[in-house]
């Protein structure tokens, strides 16, 4: 099946993908070895590294079960408006000295208010002039109109998950429908952004749901995947939830590495605690993508040490 991928560069079937993330433990070293010859052969981006800054916090309109920032949970995560341009410039040259590629301004909140998208389209200009990075707007819902400033200001991708298969979305989320999230991510492709679209795995959908959101990902023609394992955050509905096992997250990288044979796939929250000393495997089973520095409300791994990590492994 990886040599026919291979050949074609055409991802496997969600009938045959279902058969790959169910077999048995004994498999996933083979399943691996066969999303990093796909990861060589096909991907057309070799490897890239992202950093993002949780630019307003907190006070979330939405009730995702797992998010520390939303207003129907208590979890201490820190509260806070939109920073300033200047303040996000700084956090964009720290990302490109510690050796981001792309730098992901993200936003707490359902949408942006008109003054919040100035603000953020003065500090995308200022970004693009003074560093060499990649600018992401991950801001909430998206309309037609402001995916045009965005881009007039600079942005060249857009980020906005999915968060789980649509079968499981209504487990997650009660407050907004998930073809809302559908309808922002088509506008953002209409619009020419390079679209980041992933979730988070580990909410407790089962693994057919897991291939069930990466063929949904490649029905919309997404460029990029983001990949998030769930770390449970006390005060949050899933606070209880289990971490998914290690060779759980490196089985759904590789298969997804099968179905989306070109897309970009990167692994960004909750790996350092669901793969921990295993983190070396990531490149290993097709993905080529590593978010580094801090996410929303967690702290990640020390950047010098991915960067010496990816680099010991030759794919930077």
């Amino acid at each position: 099946m990886c040599e026919e991928v291979v050949q074609s560069g055409k991802g496997i079937s969600r009938a045959d993908a279902e058969m790959l993330i169910n077999l048995p433990d004994s498999a996933t070293l083979d399943l691996l070895a066969g999303a990093r010859r796909i990861r060589s052969a096909v991907t057309t981006n070799p490897s890239f590294t992202c950093g993002i800054v949780n630019a307003k916090s907190g006070k979330c309109s939405e009730n995702c079960s797992f998010c520390a920032q939303s207003k129907y949970h208590d979890t201490g995560a820190p509260i806070y408006p939109l920073i300033e341009p200047h303040t996000l410039l700084t956090r964009a040259k720290e990302l490109e000295a510690a050796g981001a590629n792309r730098y992901g301004i993200v936003t707490s909140g359902m949408a942006l208010s008109d003054k919040e998208l100035d603000t953020v389209c003065e500090a995308a200009l200022a970004i693009t002039t003074q560093t060499s990075l990649n600018v992401c707007g991950s801001l909430g819902q998206l309309s037609p109109d402001m995916a045009l400033r965005l881009r007039q200001a600079g942005f060249s991708s857009y980020h906005h998950n999915l968060e789980t298969a649509r079968s499981h979305f209504s487990a997650i989320c009660s407050t907004h429908e998930y073809d809302e999230d559908i309808a922002s991510v088509q506008i953002a492709l209409d619009a020419g952004f390079r679209v980041c679209s992933g979730g988070i795995l580990g909410l407790g959908e089962n693994r057919n749901q897991r291939v069930e959101l990466a063929c949904t990902l490649r029905d919309l023609n997404v460029p990029s995947v983001p990949m998030n394992f769930l770390t449970p955050v006390k005060g949050t509905r899933l606070e209880n939830q289990p971490l998914l096992p290690a060779s759980e997250a490196l089985r759904a990288i590789a298969v997804y590495r099968f179905i989306l044979p070109t897309q970009d796939i990167l692994i960004a929250g909750g790996r350092e605690n669901t793969l921990g000393e295993l983190q070396s495997l990531i490149p290993m089973a097709g993905a080529n993508g590593l978010m580094i520095g801090n996410y929303l409300t967690t702290s990640g791994r020390s950047t010098n040490d991915d960067i010496a990590m990816l680099t010991s492994l030759g794919v930077l």
